[in-house]
């Protein structure tokens, strides 16, 4: 089943996970600001499953979907992005999210995410979005908010997926000319999966838990 799922290549001693504890960002989102932050990057993910990867999403992975849905969540949404995503050819525009209000220091979070060693950049591996750019939440998906990370680890391999309610969004890592490699499932069917090491259950010691991205407030 880890090859069905196609993990991106990360740390090698990640089973030893540790949260770190980060300080407050001065940039952070305030609680306003993560509601509609929370609307556009679930819209974006959502888009992506339904119409198929854009070609501006270059690094098909599971990470990959994370950075890539952050960074275009932080983009202004204005008639030239909505069409290159696909959404200016909506009947009622009125249907999509108000435009998220950033500062122009909060607009290049995506270009400064942490890296293992300290470091900052635009790139950062599944590992390291989960141990320097998140925060855990709670073995229980019942306290995930749309747009949170829950985070698979199974010894050499590791995984993320995105909460989106409703379902359940992920990339396998493996793109092929018949196969986007993005995968949704229901909740409930998750929780059921034959392979029980995909189970998002409490008591699956493959299931880190449900991480929240921590420039979002709360």
């Amino acid at each position: 089943m880890a090859t069905f799922f196609a993990l991106a290549a990360l740390a090698p001693h990640a089973h030893a996970l540790s949260v770190t504890i980060t300080s407050s960002d001065p940039d952070a989102l305030t609680a306003q600001q993560s509601a509609v932050f929370r609307a556009w990057f679930t819209r974006i993910v959502d888009q992506q499953m339904r119409r198929g990867p854009t070609p501006r999403w270059t690094q098909r992975d599971c990470a990959g979907l994370v950075r890539f849905a952050v960074g275009e969540t932080l983009r202004p949404h204005d008639s030239k992005w909505l069409h290159a995503n696909g959404m200016s050819g909506l009947a009622d525009t009125s249907s999509l999210p108000p435009e998220l209000q950033l500062s122009a220091a909060q607009r290049i979070i995506a270009n400064r995410w942490t890296q293992l060693d300290g470091s900052t950049g635009a790139y950062a591996s599944a590992i390291a979005l989960i141990q320097r750019n998140s925060r855990f939440v709670s073995k229980d998906v019942n306290q995930a908010l749309p747009g949170d990370l829950l985070f698979f680890d199974q010894g050499d391999d590791q995984h993320l997926m995105i909460w989106l309610d409703r379902y359940i969004a992920y990339h396998t890592g493996t793109v092929t000319p018949t196969d986007t490699g993005l995968r949704a499932v229901a909740v409930s069917d998750l929780m059921q999966w034959k392979d029980s090491r995909w189970q998002p259950l409490d008591g699956n010691p493959n299931f880190v838990g449900v991480f929240r991205l921590d420039f979002l407030t709360p």
